[in-house]
């Protein structure tokens, strides 16, 4: 029998790509582990979940990034039990996001859309349109005052982080959810919340109502929340990050690595990331090459860090991977060690076992 003669190319060509099946398996954890065998955004999305696991294997501290319309299009449930659950363990969320996650929260609804609507017939209806999602004006505005009578409580001879701004919001939530959001969820497991863009955000509406309105002083420490970033930051053994709707999202945690010369302290960067998002983004930054573009696209990583970058909206990706993690997540919870944060008025502490 002729041995065959190996070639130049024979010592990279070793794991062929696998066909997906079609079978009547019908775990989507068993879909993702097919589709691991196979290429493109395929592969990226079962590595996206893979990673995750590993994370959590790996006690590492979890960021969780956000922007856009997620909450319209339908992910604030997966998004409340990823956190009740402690599959990430710091947020970092657009305020368009908390701001839709308060008008769900308490009780309204966003809608379906059809092209057969009229833009002008909309908005004489006082109805908003998102995309092909719609929402009631009159709504948010209830919302918007909602927010106000939050910060009439509030103890106004002093400042407030963004953070506990946010923590307060979760906490008056929590008292009157039917049903938990990002900001309920993330309150009751005791989880941090940064928004970096609260004032470019629906968020500011209902807090320059209340001071129009009511004269109410209300100001923000926003150098506080920076300061809490680095000391997550700094306190973190083992990082990675899952950023949800455009990479811009995660600029917060980035800035945590840049500013780490003031205290005199190496930047580690992530160890895992995770990128659904519909940024184009070139091929060949993808997982497994390593570049400089790679970083912009990820942040900060370590030489060894594992990757995945799904192009594709977070509302197509999200269901699976969730519902994934909740087919295959328990035996890495297990053992886990996770930080720990404590609230006491503006002050976070962070312990990392």
């Amino acid at each position: 029998m002729a041995v065959q003669k190996k070639s130049k190319a024979s010592k990279f060509l070793t794991v062929p790509t696998r066909p997906i099946p079609v079978d009547r398996d019908r775990s989507v954890a068993g879909l993702l582990e097919k589709m691991e065998g196979a290429g493109f955004g395929a592969k990226q999305l079962a590595e996206a979940h893979r990673i995750w696991l590993d994370m959590l294997d790996d006690n590492s501290t979890i960021y969780m990034c956000g922007s856009g319309n997620l909450i319209p299009s339908g992910m604030r449930r997966l998004l409340a039990y990823v956190i009740k659950n402690r599959f990430v363990d710091v947020i970092v969320m657009s305020g368009t996001v908390l701001f839709h996650d308060i008008h769900e929260i308490l009780g309204r609804s966003h809608y379906q859309a059809h092209p057969s609507m009229s833009d002008e017939e909309l908005e004489t209806s006082d109805v908003m349109r998102i995309g092909d999602l719609l929402a009631n004006v009159d709504e948010y505005h209830e919302a918007d005052e909602w927010v106000g009578s939050v910060i009439n409580q509030l103890e106004l001879s002093r400042s407030y982080s963004v953070r506990e701004f946010l923590h307060l919001l979760g906490r008056e939530l929590a008292e009157i959810a039917h049903e938990d959001g990002i900001l309920t969820a993330a309150y009751k497991s005791r989880i941090p919340i940064y928004c970096p863009d609260i004032l470019a955000s629906p968020l500011s509406v209902g807090i320059a109502r209340a001071r129009f309105e009511k004269k109410v002083q209300f100001n923000f420490d926003i150098t506080q929340d920076t300061m809490e970033m680095m000391m997550i930051s700094q306190k973190t053994r083992n990082s990675g990050i899952i950023t949800l709707g455009s990479v811009c999202s995660q600029n917060m945690v980035n800035m945590a690595e840049i500013s780490s010369y003031i205290t005199r302290t190496s930047p580690r960067g992530h160890k895992y990331a995770v990128s659904i998002t519909t940024d184009s983004v070139p091929l060949d930054i993808r997982t497994p090459s390593f570049g400089g573009i790679h970083t912009q696209t990820f942040g900060k990583l370590v030489k060894s860090a594992t990757t995945a970058y799904v192009q594709s909206d977070p509302s197509i990706a999200l269901p699976m991977i969730i519902t994934a993690l909740s087919q295959t997540a328990a035996k890495f919870m297990k053992g886990r060690k996770r930080p720990n944060f404590s609230f006491s008025g503006r002050d976070l502490g962070i312990d990392v076992p």
